[in-house]
């Protein structure tokens, strides 16, 4: 376990009690930890560890099974509280072989710092290695804090899980298809293919230019490109959302005055861009106030 530690930390306003219970309880654990699909405890000796498998569903019909230990403490002077975790998978495709980590409850004055920190053994030797280095300990990471800051808001603002994931999810396969949508507007009809329609619509709605309409398309063009990969790296979505609910409305009607015969054509301006428009307003108001892994300390403070 030579690979740093996943670290998270979230400061939640509740009751150590109920804290305590919605991640000690199988039924109401796995409802907000994206990391389980499924926690069942099993048959355990009086005063020891807590054996329990687990589900995590990769895709439908896929999941990787596994065995786990947890053992919780109360024995904290200033009401503190620890569970200590023992976990593994004899499943051959995981990337996880065994690994260890805690749970920390820590009261302060008007909320209780929660967090975490675990590590793992990998398999597939160095291939493992590098795979989880770069790929799977940062998702891993990122779904913790996700979960850290769902478990959160469940407790401070009454929001289950998954009406939190439902909003989460939605909005960013939104996201996801507008960074489509401009990149490839942006990319194939106009930069690559410089397709004459895209120089007609520049031709007619901006006559002034007529001489430079191959270079005012590839500025477009870039401008798109540039827009679609803002969709992946800004955080403020719903900023995103709301620009396109007032472009949308200008590109149709800038569209249509260049050329009516446009509204005749199949997919449309109209109609794409009506489309284009719906969702950004839904992604607008799915958009507010959703989880974010960020919420989280990732790294441990020096003492």
């Amino acid at each position: 376990m030579n690979a740093k530690p996943i670290y998270v930390e979230i400061d939640i306003d509740s009751e150590m009690d109920k804290l305590w219970e919605v991640t000690q309880t199988p039924s109401l654990h796995e409802q907000w930890d994206l990391r389980f699909s499924s926690i069942t405890y099993l048959p355990s000796e009086e005063n020891e560890p807590q054996k329990f498998s687990y589900q995590t569903k990769i895709v439908p019909g896929w999941s990787i099974e596994g065995w786990g230990e947890t053992a919780g403490s109360h024995s904290g002077k200033d009401g503190a509280r620890t569970s200590s975790l023992h976990f593994g998978t004899d499943d051959s495709i995981s990337i996880i072989k065994e690994g260890k980590g805690y749970w920390q409850y820590k009261p302060k004055k008007d909320s209780i710092t929660f967090l975490t920190q675990y590590t793992y053994n990998v398999n597939f030797g160095r291939i493992g290695h590098v795979f989880d280095r770069f790929l799977f300990r940062p998702l891993i990471g990122w779904a913790t804090a996700l979960s850290f800051d769902v478990l959160k808001r469940w407790l401070e603002k009454g929001e289950t899980p998954a009406t939190q994931y439902i909003r989460f999810f939605s909005s960013w396969l939104i996201c996801f298809l507008f960074f489509i949508v401009w990149t490839y507007h942006g990319l194939i009809p106009k930069l690559l293919y410089k397709h004459p329609e895209e120089l007609s619509m520049i031709q007619k709605g901006l006559p002034f230019i007529t001489n430079q309409a191959e270079w005012t398309v590839s500025f477009i063009g870039i401008f798109e490109v540039l827009f679609g990969f803002i969709w992946l790296f800004y955080q403020n979505k719903r900023k995103l959302f709301g620009l396109q609910i007032i472009i949308f409305p200008l590109l149709t009607f800038g569209a249509i005055l260049a050329e009516r015969d446009y509204l005749i054509h199949p997919f449309n301006p109209l109609t794409f861009n009506l489309s284009l428009l719906t969702l950004s307003i839904i992604g607008f108001l799915l958009s507010k106030d959703i989880p974010s892994a960020t919420s989280c300390k990732r790294q441990r403070e020096r003492d």
